[in-house]
């Protein structure tokens, strides 16, 4: 590792203060590029590098690893490593509307769970908890016993390490008291494999799969799109989803302007 990446990884890290997840995928990207073309990162040049990362199609996943350049680059310009100011544009994505599932389909999966055994049980539990909180399966997993607060959810584990609280529907709370109910091993945790080991990402994956046919992610979109379509506020809406930037959640109202549209075709007379 180059002197000049190695101050980067330590500025993020204690300057800047980044989640070591974030910190592990900045020093992923970086040092992959440098140790494949076998040169400190702050010498190459741009084209050198976009001709490295042509290899990547998926243009998330470039756009992921341009943008740790470029934050890398911004930093030996500031810390004077470097007198060139390289910023690579990066890939233009098409936005696509969410996926999501409509509150009938969601309701109708559910009852279709066979609830008999704690695994049943805890099956419905959680997919009716990622659906009334709008979590992401990380910060579901992480849930303790301890986070559920009468009517309140203190989501502690989110994205970028920022807690927030919100609040959790009163069939949901019920929902996972009824599993925790038949479980049968003491943990702090609440979501559980049938070994009594905390259940994982891709356990918690084939369960939305196999109800729904969906991931989780699409839960927590459904979520979004029916406080939406309800008429929910968009920075409320914002708060309640962990989003950073209001821009992130502004993709929804694409949903409810194609919502309008329907109701409008569906019900007036000169359409």
């Amino acid at each position: 590792m180059s002197n000049e990446l190695e101050a980067f990884i330590e500025y993020i890290s204690v300057r800047k203060a980044l989640s070591k997840k974030s910190v592990e995928a900045y020093l992923s990207d970086l040092s992959m590029v440098e140790e494949n073309l076998q040169k400190p990162l702050f010498l190459l040049d741009s084209k050198t590098i976009l001709e490295y990362l042509s290899r990547y199609e998926n243009k998330r996943t470039l756009n992921r690893k341009l943008s740790s350049l470029n934050a890398f680059f911004d930093f030996c310009y500031k810390s004077e490593f470097s007198n060139d100011h390289t910023k690579i544009k990066l890939a233009k994505i098409p936005k696509l509307l969410p996926k999501f599932l409509s509150h009938k389909k969601i309701m109708a999966s559910l009852e279709a769970i066979d609830r008999s055994t704690w695994i049943g049980m805890r099956d419905y539990a959680l997919i009716l908890f990622l659906y009334a909180t709008g979590a992401r399966v990380s910060e579901c997993l992480e849930l303790s016993r301890e986070d559920i607060d009468g009517e309140w959810l203190h989501i502690r584990h989110a994205k970028g390490e920022k807690e927030r609280i919100v609040p959790i529907a009163e069939v949901a709370k019920l929902a996972i008291d009824i599993y925790l109910q038949e479980f049968k091993y003491e943990k702090d945790f609440v979501w559980a494999n049938y070994q009594g080991d905390k259940l994982s990402r891709i356990s918690a994956y084939k369960i939305t799969k196999k109800y729904l046919g969906v991931s989780p992610h699409v839960i927590r979109h459904s979520y979004a799109t029916s406080l939406i379509i309800g008429g929910a506020d968009l920075r409320v809406v914002q708060e309640l989803l962990g989003h950073a930037s209001l821009l992130t959640t502004q993709i929804y109202t694409h949903i409810q302007k194609q919502d309008l549209q329907n109701t409008l075709r569906k019900h007036h007379p000169l359409t």
